[in-house]
């Protein structure tokens, strides 16, 4: 017994059908067709079931003509090619087995998108942010977001305010020339020159 907690099941208890067991099975499906055939109860079901078994079958019921003569051939070049390794020695039928059919490069060129690539998460966030950025840069120069109107309204002001320092300089500036030309005028008086 091995050590440990698990114990290994692989390579045990393997059990595989005998060819035997399964001719025995066959022969008894056989039976149980011919049998009710004959009462005249055949199903939808086991008809398809007979369709589905193939030519070899019905064969077997003495059955043939050109059409199933034809299919068989196609049908045994079709196992031919797809039969590879094990499964040409054992014929299984498994439902779940998908198949996989051989892509034209015609097919594959037409699935493929001709327009942009699939861009990750990050480099759309990026360009989404520039965009953004863009956008905003649009609206500010236009004038239409809040910070342009504060921007707006404070450039007013400043422009105001200059415009008032400006006046009030001229008319300082108009009143130092008019004290001085009227200084120059009381020298020129005192000194007695005429102008």
């Amino acid at each position: 017994m091995p050590r440990g907690k698990f114990t290994n099941h692989k390579g045990r208890n393997r059990r595989f059908t005998n060819p035997e067991e399964l001719e025995e099975q066959r022969r008894k499906e056989e039976q149980e067709r011919r049998w009710r055939k004959n009462r005249g109860d055949s199903s939808e079901s086991e008809d398809e079931d007979e369709e589905k078994s193939g030519p070899s079958k019905s064969k077997a019921k003495g059955e043939s003509s050109e059409s199933e003569s034809e299919t068989e051939s196609s049908s045994e070049e079709d196992e031919n090619a797809k039969a590879k390794g094990v499964s040409k020695l054992i014929e299984i039928e498994n439902p779940n087995r998908v198949q996989r059919k051989a892509k034209k490069l015609a097919t594959l060129n037409t699935n493929l998108p001709t327009s942009k690539p699939e861009l990750s998460r990050r480099e759309r966030e990026e360009i989404e942010k520039q965009r953004a950025q863009a956008n905003y840069q649009k609206l500010h120069a236009e004038g239409k977001t809040e910070q342009a109107r504060a921007d707006l309204a404070r450039l007013a002001i400043i422009k105001q305010q200059r415009e008032e320092a400006q006046r009030r300089r001229e008319v300082e500036k108009k009143g130092k020339e008019d004290a001085a030309k009227q200084k120059t005028a009381q020298t020129q008086k005192a000194l007695g020159k005429k102008t």
